[in-house]
């Protein structure tokens, strides 16, 4: 035990150590790290947790319960649970662990005082996704003294199989074993004020609007919808505040008598502005920062405490609105009423017509039907299930950043949130349409639109999916859960497949796996998961870019660190081809499940990253002939452009066999400019328009098209820069690969430029 770390403080875990302190847990390290006002904590490891299932011999009972059980039916779901937590609650924590967590609580509470503590889960599946897992493992609020820390974090480990738990691993197919849990234990914010931002607008889709709520006290009432929040609209770049909506908040959550309790908020601070403007500009630029330094949009929570804010916690925006089809139509337009019986916001895109059940509690779910609409006080993970099933969810408390928000516009269902009396207006069985976009519900559903309706229906913006380019748009994937939805998009295919999720969850280095004979094991399963993208895209073409974890990534695998070196900058160390040749067991095993994947499906291709010297990339051409795969006439043999090295001599590199190449623009501008663009202090001088990459692009491009090779593009650049996708098209590139929320926009963007070229 004494070899696997079972305390790491914040300031020592960054963002690649998901798979030893979840999710929650690697995103406030790496907050801590870059600068940003978190405040002080650490982190229990998922060792800590193994330690205590072996420990109480449990690990069998637990997953031989859950592997016969039937999640859609409510009883079994709930009676497998409460077994599991009570297996959980009642088990020993190791007395060396004990010793462990208790000194880091004394680290962090000081010499004279025990701290008040937030006690959090945070699972490996958690935040890093496209699924949000909102609310799907408990978190608790000033927790005193060893004793009750010791609780709290059992309470919080058992909560990986609470009912909600296990029935959204199931409904998202990831298993249970591929889960594990850590807990982040960080000093409490006695919030006067808390909070949620988004570094874009989710519901609207708009990425030049950041959009923050607040509310009176703790921060778990706005999660759970349980009040209206006020919200702030700003405008990136000038961070000018566009719009505010004040709401008339009665109740908080505040600290007494040692714990959080309901209180009333005082009158003359109910319709007050929660925040001042220029805390409201404080934020924004605290959440463009961040989503700047994920290169992703990102969804945070935040806290003042005595005048000074505070981020407790980030992760991706997994609720990125889509333009969705409106299937209830009458000569050509939405039937719906002239004026709305209800009013309030917008939370989740769509159209939704059906009869109204008003559920007073999660206890009455079955009531709801296939096509209803749920309408209810607030929702929290339990509703789930239900909220699969409506047609469109309604409710009285609750922002744009409430669950039952972001987990509807994860479902795909229109969503209205904030009504303040939708189940006391609303009664069962009437027939209502919900209109996700505005946030009004009307009456009925076959009545026709007035020409003089205040409030037309929005157009359904779908032209992009309609328009057909010489260059083709594909897309940049890892999860599978996302392959089904996104090939439903007007796509080529996928131009990066990343192999890091997919072996990420699979959570054993594959050295380690080759060593304990589970190799077949590993092979199945990375088949399996690749087997998902090319039944999904199929005839369209699935480029798999070979395992490019660096040294510090594969050491966060289970075996990791037997196998594995500490390097000073594993950026330039020990990855990609060179990886291949030095360890070819390694990389049969990704060769193996290709085969396998291929012999049904033969539009998987491989591309390899990270090559160094044509000599390097006529090495690994070698290992993959001896698997017998290029004998089949319709495989594909690509290589990553990452490097100065793979421009300078890439006429060498075309002459070993390859059939394409992609740019990574990330890694080929940090090298090229010298830059890091993951630190904070030089990050700015990173930019992928600089004449020198122009100039790279455009003489790969130029060479490869002379040579008859394909070209493109994967890296992050041409999902931001218009203007770059522009060039490109001129350079004579021929595939484009972006990210889901950028296709539509690029092949707009392409097929404007092919026009006028």
């Amino acid at each position: 035990m004494s070899i696997l770390p079972i305390i790491v403080e914040f300031k020592d875990i960054d963002k690649n150590d998901t798979p030893l302190v979840g999710g929650k847990g690697a995103n406030l390290g790496e907050m801590t790290k870059a600068g940003f006002p978190v405040p002080n904590g650490f982190a229990i490891t998922i060792h800590a947790y193994d330690a205590f299932l072996t420990e109480n011999d449990i690990t069998k009972k637990i997953y031989d319960t859950l592997s016969v059980i039937d999640v859609n039916d409510p009883a079994q779901l709930n009676d497998a649970s409460r077994k599991i937590q009570k297996l959980i609650v009642n088990g020993k924590i190791p007395d060396e662990i004990v010793k462990d967590i208790i000194s880091a609580y004394k680290k962090l509470s000081g010499r004279f005082k025990k701290a008040l503590v937030a006690v959090r889960s945070s699972a490996t599946a958690e935040d890093v996704g496209a699924t949000s897992f909102a609310g799907q493992q408990e978190s608790y609020l000033d927790v005193y003294g060893e004793a009750n820390l010791l609780i709290k974090i059992k309470e919080c480990w058992a909560s990986l199989f609470t009912a909600r738990s296990i029935y959204y691993r199931v409904e998202n197919k990831i298993k249970h074993e591929s889960v594990k849990i850590s807990v982040v234990v960080m000093k409490m914010v006695q919030s006067e004020v808390s909070g949620v931002m988004f570094s874009i607008n989710p519901v609207k889709n708009d990425k030049d609007t950041i959009v923050i709520e607040s509310v009176w006290g703790l921060g778990e009432m706005i999660v759970q919808g349980e009040v209206v929040p006020d919200t702030y609209y700003v405008q990136k770049d000038t961070f000018a505040i566009l719009s505010k909506e004040i709401s008339d908040q009665k109740i908080q959550l505040i600290r007494k008598n040692g714990k959080p309790e309901e209180a009333e908020v005082p009158k003359r601070n109910r319709e007050k502005q929660k925040i001042t403007d220029e805390e409201v500009v404080e934020l924004a630029k605290l959440s463009d920062k961040l989503q700047k330094h994920y290169y992703f949009p990102q969804d945070t929570e935040w806290a003042k405490e005595g005048g000074k804010l505070y981020i407790v916690q980030t992760r991706p925006v997994t609720t990125i609105a889509e333009t969705r089809k409106i299937e209830k139509k009458e000569g050509g337009k939405v039937a719906i009423a002239q004026t709305p019986i209800l009013t309030g916001s917008a939370a989740s895109p769509g159209i939704g017509t059906g009869p109204v059940k008003v559920l007073k509690s999660p206890k009455e779910l079955s009531k709801i039907q296939k096509g209803d609409i749920l309408v209810a006080p607030m929702t929290s993970p339990d509703y789930v299930p239900g909220m699969k099933k409506s047609a469109a969810i309604i409710t009285d408390q609750g922002g744009q950043t409430s669950h039952a928000a972001i987990v509807s516009r994860e479902l795909g269902v229109p969503c209205v949130v904030g009504t303040e009396e939708a189940t006391k207006k609303l009664k069962d069985g009437q027939i209502v349409t919900v209109n996700g976009e505005t946030g009004e519900i009307f009456l009925g559903s076959n009545i026709r639109v007035s020409e003089s309706a205040k409030t037309p229906m929005p157009k359904v913006k779908n032209s992009s999916r309609k328009l057909v380019t010489a260059t083709k748009i594909y897309v940049n994937l890892a999860e599978p859960e996302l392959a089904s939805k996104v090939a439903k998009m007007n796509v080529d295919g996928v131009g990066l497949l990343r192999a890091e999720f997919m072996i990420a969850n699979i959570g054993i280095h594959p050295r380690e796996a080759i060593k304990r004979k589970e190799q077949d094991k590993f092979i199945d399963k990375l088949a399996r998961d690749l087997t998902i993208f090319c039944k999904a895209f199929y005839p369209r073409p699935i480029t798999y870019r070979a395992t490019d974890f660096k040294t510090n990534e594969y050491r966060s695998l289970e075996g990791g660190k037997t196998w594995e070196p500490v390097e000073s900058n594993p950026m330039l160390g020990f990855r990609g081809a060179f990886r291949y040749i030095a360890t070819p067991e390694v990389f049969n095993l990704e060769l193996q499940a290709i085969k396998k994947v291929r012999e049904k499906y033969n539009n998987l291709h491989l591309m390899i990253p990270f090559v160094r010297s044509p000599e390097e990339l006529a090495k690994v051409r070698r290992i993959v002939a001896s698997e017998d795969l290029f004998e089949d006439p319709t495989f594909q043999f690509l290589m990553m452009c990452e490097i100065p090295v793979n421009v300078i001599q890439i006429e060498d590199f075309i002459k070993v066999g390859i059939d394409g190449i992609s740019i990574g623009s990330n890694d080929l501008t940090m090298l090229i400019e010298g830059t890091d663009r993951d630190n904070a202090e030089v990050a700015r001088e990173f930019d992928e328009r600089s004449p020198a990459v122009l100039w790279a692009l455009r003489r790969v491009i130029r060479k490869c098209s002379k040579a008859g090779i394909t070209t493109s593009i994967c890296g992050q650049a041409p999902s931001e820069y218009e203007d770059l996708v522009e060039k490109l098209v001129r350079y004579g590139i021929t595939d484009i690969s972006v990210n889901p929320d950028a296709i539509d926009r690029t092949r707009e963007i392409v097929h404007k430029a092919e026009n006028e070229i």
